[in-house]
């Protein structure tokens, strides 16, 4: 049982915490067992897995298609904590290998971007909320946060590995290639005259979402063939992005539903 911080593999699992660790190792970090078994239904490569007695003793059927897939290590509860990003650990940890990302289709009926989101919760919520809702890809701006963090894979609840996204070196561009493909592009603002409610999202559309305190810059805005808001009572300065994302992803699912 391996239980020393000095450890080399502890030192590695450890450098995936940050972004620069995860772009040397070209590896990221997966947390607990729903994250596990997300990748290797989808058949992520997976490089190590780490993981308690205890757990094997819970998971043995998973364990066993782990230790198949990927070497495995024996570790104490101590150090498994020390592993890991979240305060309360369900006892094992994996290394997944970063690989090109999915592509969204560029010919899917609904689609998200989302420009400079910085907070890895709000990303992992809405590529959740994405999958939820019948959204068919994800589209990010170049300086979003890491896409592999490991708050953005835990907030994904396992989807990060359904949903097919990709970073845009040029938004801008891709958003004009969409529209040129017959994709109407929606952009959320918070002061104009179209409710999400009164737009028409029946049609092949991209969701356009900005930053958590600027939102949307002004060149992402102006591509967009229409801008919609959602109404708030006053006193209220914005709602979350993720829950922005949220609302306009489930109305696009009721027009297309009614």
């Amino acid at each position: 049982m391996l239980t020393s911080r000095q450890n080399p593999l502890a030192k590695q699992i450890r450098q995936l915490h940050q972004a620069k660790g995860r772009r040397q190792q070209q590896a990221f970090l997966l947390e607990g067992t729903h994250l596990l078994q997300e990748a290797i239904a989808t058949g992520w490569p997976l490089l190590q897995v780490c993981a308690t007695p205890e757990w094997q003793d819970q998971h043995p059927q998973l364990w066993q298609q782990a230790t198949q897939v990927a070497p495995e290590q024996t570790v104490s509860a101590d150090l498994l904590a020390y592993l890991c990003t979240t305060v309360s650990p369900d006892g094992v940890v994996a290394i997944a290998a970063r690989q090109p990302l999915r592509k969204p289709d560029s010919r899917a009926s609904l689609l998200v971007a989302v420009e400079t989101l910085q907070d890895p919760g709000n990303l992992g919520t809405i590529i959740r909320t994405a999958a939820a809702a019948g959204a068919e890809g994800l589209w990010l701006s170049a300086d979003c946060v890491d896409p592999d963090h490991p708050k953005v894979l835990r907030a994904s609840a396992g989807q990060w590995f359904r949903l097919p996204m990709a970073i845009a070196p040029d938004l801008g561009q891709t958003l004009r290639s969409l529209q040129q493909q017959g994709h109407q592009i929606v952009a959320t603002l918070p002061r104009t005259e179209t409710t999400l409610w009164q737009a028409n999202f029946r049609q092949p559309t991209v969701l356009l979402l900005g930053n958590e305190g600027a939102g949307l810059s002004a060149n992402l805005a102006a591509i967009a063939d229409t801008a919609v808001t959602i109404p708030q009572a006053a006193g209220v300065e914005s709602l979350n992005v993720a829950i922005a994302a949220a609302l306009l992803l489930y109305e696009a699912r009721r027009q297309r539903q009614s």
